[in-house]
């Protein structure tokens, strides 16, 4: 299946008071992540009403955005069509797909548009349906038991993580298959 991997990096963990500060993004064709068709940028965050919001250092502790970083940044009204348009008619991924797909719900609405992808995969569920016996399924757990790296400083940025996430999708899908 031909899929959009993305994932988010945020200023908190609720899509009703907290922002996106970070959008990565990459395409899985014909099971291969195609790394030429990808999709990253950085996010000025705001508030519901528009307003800026500031990243709080618990959130800049974890991804390493700070709030320089983004000064110059696009807002999410500004991103969100061209990353919409990105996705197109695609399946989406994501670890974790509930809290990325709860951000994109909430801001799509908050900016007149709609997030619809044509389906929502999750390499969570995957890794607990290929890997049952095991308690932990988190993305670094999950990177080290398929034998996957990150990028040096790519934990916890977006485009980082979506390619170890693009990663453990294909090779998740190929070993359920083969079930």
């Amino acid at each position: 299946m031909n899929v959009v991997v993305f994932d988010l990096e945020t200023t908190g963990l609720s899509p009703e008071r907290d922002a996106v500060v970070e959008i990565g993004a990459v395409r899985v064709v014909d099971g291969r992540v195609e790394e030429t068709q990808k999709y990253e940028t950085l996010v000025r965050p705001t508030g519901a009403g528009g307003e800026r919001m500031l990243i709080p250092w618990r959130a800049e502790r974890v991804h390493g955005i700070s709030n320089e970083m983004v000064e110059d940044a696009p807002t999410l009204a500004e991103v969100l069509p061209e990353f919409l348009e990105f996705v197109g008619d695609s399946a989406v991924v994501a670890h974790n797909i509930g809290f990325d797909a709860g951000f994109m719900r909430v801001g799509a609405a908050r900016h007149g548009l709609l997030w619809k992808p044509a389906a929502e995969l999750c390499t969570v569920q995957l890794s607990r349906r290929a890997f049952p016996r095991e308690r932990a399924h988190n993305l670094t757990v999950l990177a080290e038991r398929l034998g996957l790296n990150f990028a040096p400083g790519g934990r916890h940025r977006s485009f980082g993580d979506v390619q170890v996430t693009a990663q453990a999708y294909v090779r998740l899908t190929e070993m359920l298959a083969a079930k």
